[in-house]
């Protein structure tokens, strides 16, 4: 089967740009340096791949994530880097590990208490250094690493997410940002101890020079997004959906791909050589620029998306595609939910 074959709108993936992602990632962090993030694309397809690369510890954003990937026996070491209070949920990931390493991260006493109750084995501090959101204040963590050890976990050590800072241009602001952000994550380690300290994402991935981190949770870095194009990483865009021309005129043309193919948090995605008109549910209306033939009605289109994580959740399935268009795989996006 040809990618033009597909019905639309469709998932695809150039397995080239793909693997050139992963190698050049590899190489900058070889081995359990990187810990990728499932919740970037939620495909056991992909962390096969990623596995082949020498990548045997994952990050993970939901229990389902680390349980799909333990049955498909993909990885080895599994990192809940997200708070669950859910019973059955933990009670899941605490059968699981008989036959994985499952770490679930905690910032609270209560967090604690419910992966306690649920049987879990291993935690890892999650530490607040910047972002709103969860992670515990850094001069508290060490007394939560305690109490976790007094009820007899294992505390493996902290993480942090300098979220906030992913999107910063300017290098050497970002550089002092991070480093700012990582000197709280590592006063916090000294109090917490444990072998791991874990930060980072595809926006910050070569930050961390000069810092304690031994390990970076990037994940966008495999599929790429417009977003993160605008920070010049080493890394190529190898994911669209691509779509079918329904309507056109001499102004302007429609596809079929919009709200419900896309995820829109960080804005319109883009096509190359054309303006993005806006998206509605089902359609995206866009022109063509000045010196670019207009598409007529049956042409596909392929669409960047601004932000890959949540374009991928809305997806059934990814088309994996060479040089020539033809469809080498399919990989089921079976990671989603939660």
């Amino acid at each position: 089967m040809h990618i033009y074959d597909l019905p639309t709108p469709a998932v695809v993936i150039d397995v080239a740009a793909l693997h050139k992602n992963i190698a050049a990632m590899a190489e900058i962090h070889p081995g359990r340096r990187l810990r990728p993030h499932v919740k970037a694309h939620k495909c056991s397809g992909i962390s096969a791949q990623q596995v082949a690369h020498g990548h045997t510890s994952f990050t993970c954003a939901t229990p389902k994530e680390i349980l799909g990937l333990a049955a498909a026996g993909i990885g080895e070491d599994f990192l809940l880097a997200n708070e669950v209070v859910d019973p059955y949920r933990l009670s899941l990931l605490a059968q699981a590990q008989e036959d994985a390493l499952i770490t679930v991260a905690i910032d609270s006493p209560e967090t604690l208490s419910a992966a306690h109750k649920a049987g879990i084995k291993n935690v890892l501090i999650d530490v607040n250094v910047g972002l709103p959101r969860c992670g515990i204040q850094p001069a508290r963590a060490g007394a939560l690493a305690d109490t976790a050890r007094q009820k007899g976990l294992t505390v493996r050590g902290v993480m942090g997410y300098e979220g906030h800072l992913m999107m910063e241009t300017d290098r050497a602001t970002k550089k002092a940002k991070v480093h700012e952000a990582m000197a709280l994550l590592a006063a916090a380690h000294n109090d917490v101890g444990g072998n791991i300290v874990s930060a980072g994402g595809t926006g910050t991935f070569d930050m961390f020079s000069g810092t304690t981190v031994n390990e970076v949770q990037a994940g966008s870095y495999v599929l790429m997004d417009s977003q993160y194009q605008q920070l010049g990483h080493p890394f190529v865009q190898a994911m669209w959906v691509m779509g079918t021309v329904i309507s056109a005129n001499e102004k302007w043309s429609v596809i079929d791909v919009g709200l419900k193919s896309l995820g829109m948090d960080h804005g319109n995605p883009s096509i190359t050589d054309h303006n993005v008109w806006f998206c509605s549910d089902e359609h995206i209306t866009f022109s063509s620029n000045e010196g670019t033939p207009s598409p007529r009605v049956g042409d596909r289109v392929f669409v960047t998306p601004a932000h890959i994580d949540p374009t991928m959740a809305l997806h059934e399935v990814a088309y994996v595609a060479n040089e020539y268009g033809d469809v080498i795989d399919e990989w089921p996006i079976d990671l989603r939910g939660w």
